[in-house]
Order: C-alpha cells, then sequence, then structure tokens
C-alpha cells in the first residue's frame, strides 16, 4: 500500500518536505550538527562540493574529502528536530518516491554528529572529545515509537531507582551506538560515556533561572550514577534521538562531542572555536581510514 500524501509530504519538485532534498542529493556518510554555521565549517576542508541546499535550519551540503563522498546536515536543536530529520533521511533511501512504497532492498546510512557539549564528571577536562557509548534519552519523544528491541531495561530500571525518576515523566531508555562507528571514531585522545539527551537547554538540563525544578538534585543524581562501569558522560539535546531511530531504522549512528564546558567545577574552554575545528579535522581523518 502507498504511503498517503499527508504522511509523507513533498515538495513541488519531489524533494522531501523539511530537508528540500531528493535521493541524489545525499551521501551514505552523513555528519550532522546542530548548527547551520558549523556546516561551512566542515565543507571547506572539502576537495570539491557538488551540492547544497537550505530550507529553515536545515542545511546540507554533499561533497568529497580525499576522495570519499559525505553529506554534511544541520539538524538544528533538539530532538524533535532529530525525528524530522531522521525520518526524511530515511525515505529518500528506503522508500520509492514515485510509488511512496518502501523498498524491498534497503539502505544503511553511516550517520556521525559532531556536537558540542557539557561535561558531569570532574576527570573529563573542557577541551577533550567525549564519544558516546550510549544515548540517554531523558525526554520521551523515542516513546512514540515501538522501543522495546532497542532499549537496555536493566541499565533503564536501575537509574529510575537510582533518580527516584518521577512517574510523570516518560521513562528514560539507554540506547547503544554502532559500535562499527565507534571503532573508527576511536583514539587515546577520546573518552567514552553515555551521553543524556534532554528535551530542553534551562530546566531540562537542570538550570535555574527564575524557574523551580521539579528535581533540584537531579544532575547530581545523573553524573553519578554508575552500571557496571557505564556513566554518564554529558549531557545535550540530540544523542539519544539520532540513536533511537537509528536503531529502529537499520542505520548505524556515532556522536562525538567536544567539551566546551565543565558542569562539575564551572569551567568553561577559553577557545571553544579552537576545540570544535580540531574536533572536525579529527573525525574526518578518522572516517576515512
Amino acid at each position: 500500500m502507498s504511503i498517503k500524501h499527508s504522511e509523507l509530504i513533498l515538495n513541488p519538485d519531489g524533494s522531501v518536505y523539511h530537508l528540500n532534498l531528493r535521493p541524489e542529493h545525499i551521501a551514505n556518510d552523513i555528519i550532522f550538527v546542530g548548527d547551520q554555521d558549523r556546516v561551512d565549517k566542515i565543507t571547506k576542508h572539502f576537495d570539491s562540493i557538488d551540492f547544497t541546499t537550505q530550507k529553515r535550519e536545515f542545511k546540507t551540503t554533499t561533497g568529497s574529502y580525499k576522495n570519499k563522498r559525505f553529506s554534511v546536515m544541520s539538524t538544528g536543536i533538539g530532538p524533535d528536530n532529530i525525528d524530522i530529520v531522521m525520518n526524511e533521511l530515511d525515505a529518500l533511501v528506503n522508500i520509492d518516491l514515485n510509488t511512496r512504497k518502501p523498498k524491498e532492498n534497503l539502505t544503511t546510512l553511516n550517520i556521525v554528529r559532531i556536537g558540542t557539549s557539557g561535561s558531569l564528571q570532574a576527570d573529563i577536562p573542557v577541551d577533550s572529545f567525549v564519544i558516546s557509548s550510549h544515548g540517554l534519552d531523558l525526554n520521551g519523544m523515542l516513546h512514540s515509537y515501538q522501543i522495546d528491541e532497542i532499549s537496555n531495561s536493566d541499565i533503564e530500571n536501575a537509574f529510575v531507582k537510582h533518580t527516584n525518576w518521577s512517574d510523570k515523566k516518560a521513562s528514560p531508555i539507554i540506547i547503544s551506538n554502532s559500535k562499527k562507528l565507534e571503532d573508527k571514531l576511536s583514539s587515546d585522545k577520546s573518552f567514552s560515556g553515555i551521553t543524556a539527551t534532554a528535551g530542553g537547554f534551562y530546566g531540562p538540563q537542570g538550570r535555574i533561572l527564575r524557574l523551580a525544578l521539579q528535581d533540584d538534585d537531579l544532575n547530581h543524581k545523573i553524573d553519578s550514577f554508575d552500571f557496571n562501569n557505564h556513566r554518564i558522560t554529558n549531557l545535550e539535546m540530540e544523542t539519544s534521538a539520532i540513536y533511537g531511530l537509528s536503531k529502529l531504522l537499520g542505520h548505524n549512528a556515532c556522536s562525538i562531542n567536544a567539551i566546551i564546558a565543565n558542569r562539575t567545577n564551572g569551567t568553561f574552554s577559553e577557545n571553544p572555536g579552537k576545540v570544535v575545528a580540531d574536533l572536525i579535522e579529527y573525525t574526518l581523518e578518522k572516517l576515512i581510514q
């Protein structure tokens, strides 16, 4: 049965609705960034550019770096945007946009997120890199899908107990990365740990301006959690959504973050732009190996 026009929306030129892309516009190896301005900071290293477009906060450039084809895409901020990006990317490779039917032979994309984040552990300093071994979903977006096959109940239950997690909030979900991509990105320069993904920047990440928090001790509970030597290293707003939807759709995903702040000791990088630039070059070189 064909997917209804109201469910898979296409633009008049046949491109998917939000991303403004057609299948020929994207590579199988994709780099996600949050900030649209960071797309050019990556693609300036490319040997050639084949295509670029932007609609809203979603900017995509496809080209080649040392004979390997990549697409670099800005997702904007938050798990809701990741829901749009992941579903439309998958539609580009795994749904025939003419017949509006899923393809029999599915394509697996390799997705690496280059992000910035704050460390929750005193021994992970600013200006370091953290690879997300898992995404800890604290925002609830993934509960719109059938997630039993991707969740890890033992560690989820331990986290709920450790934090005395409110039953008024969405249940936390733990999703692992693609070990294939993690192996490519790892080195003695990188740390590894669980990345918690919140649904907002202020209250959901424990920041207090004028509003009181539901649990003002939650950040301490998060950074003190340990399960079989798995600890939560950093907090941001996209990784668990990328991991969860990638697992469900059959894609590989791994997130690597430049640590520009340490929430434990209150420090901030003196040159965050350089840390991000170093991470970009590091990641590109790792991905062509």
